[in-house]
């Protein structure tokens, strides 16, 4: 039997309302050279039921269950464990990929043959069409001065799976890993954009990203990590570019502290202060017209 041309990843925990649809979006898929490996972390609903009624549908879909529960990205490395297909695409059990999604992706990936990665649901370029590739450099450059592109979830990335590997998989930093992931393959292999239209990404209150509406030191500590990535002998930029993009996110965190100890409390400001290296002074410095 010929290997699968990709593997999609779908880890799931308690996710009964949705992975039925998002199963199916999946079958749908116009493009038919594809393995669907589910992996449920340990669910308390019946999503494994769900997940193994479509086993009988399609040979294609398997499904695993973990021994222990192991949480968000270390899930997703359990999933890319399992996968036979040269790229791997993380569909989340609340989320849909269109039916042309899966074809569209491997097209703009296989014009690329040295690309380690691909992120798409992008707006639009201003000054040429999707999809093109980014070396290390040009990448890390967009994403700081031009546009963001390592703020995308795993559901907007198609990877190849040695590439994957070789970046040594997701830290399971909570949250953060798919910011770091893009930073670190970004390091080693170029990176294709594409346009929007690929994938559906669902909004709801049980998602762990509703805490950055309700926390400031969620989104602060992309901040951080940003910070750390970025004066890392790894980091493709260098000299005034690097200089600049740390002093960029220096800046931003200054901003995130001082709004905190206006819309939330100083208590708060001082809990983001603590967890930076700014001094006092670099703040009040900031703050003085």
């Amino acid at each position: 039997m010929k290997e699968p041309l990709v593997s999609v990843l779908m880890t799931v925990y308690n996710r009964e309302k949705y992975i039925a649809e998002a199963i199916e979006s999946v079958l749908a898929s116009t493009y038919q050279n594809w393995e669907l490996i589910i992996v449920d972390d340990r669910s308390k609903d019946s999503s494994v039921e769900i997940a193994n009624s479509f086993k009988g549908k399609d040979n294609r879909v398997k499904v695993y269950i973990n021994e222990v529960n192991l949480g968000d990205y270390p899930n997703r490395n359990q999933a890319a464990s399992y996968a036979k297909g040269k790229y791997i695409k993380y569909v989340d059990a609340d989320d849909k990929i269109y039916p042309f999604g899966l074809e569209q992706l491997v097209f703009f990936m296989e014009q690329f043959p040295e690309a380690g990665y691909g992120l798409c649901s992008l707006a639009q370029d201003k000054s040429k069409m999707y999809p093109f590739q980014l070396d290390p450099m040009e990448a890390y450059y967009r994403h700081y001065f031009e546009q963001q592109l390592f703020h995308k979830a795993p559901l907007s990335a198609i990877i190849k799976k040695d590439s994957f590997e070789k970046a040594g998989r997701f830290s399971g930093k909570r949250m953060l890993g798919d910011f770091e992931m893009w930073h670190v393959l970004s390091q080693k292999f170029p990176v294709v954009l594409m346009p929007q239209g690929i994938v559906w990404y669902r909004e709801h209150d049980e998602q762990e990203m509703s805490l950055h509406r309700s926390d400031p030191m969620q989104p602060f500590r992309y901040k951080l990590l940003a910070e750390k990535l970025l004066t890392s002998d790894k980091c493709p930029l260098t000299g005034e570019d690097k200089e600049k993009a740390i002093k960029k996110v220096k800046s931003e965190q200054i901003g995130a502290i001082l709004s905190a100890s206006k819309h939330y409390s100083i208590k708060k400001a001082l809990e983001l202060k603590n967890a930076s290296d700014l001094s006092f002074l670099e703040i009040v410095k900031n703050k003085l017209p």
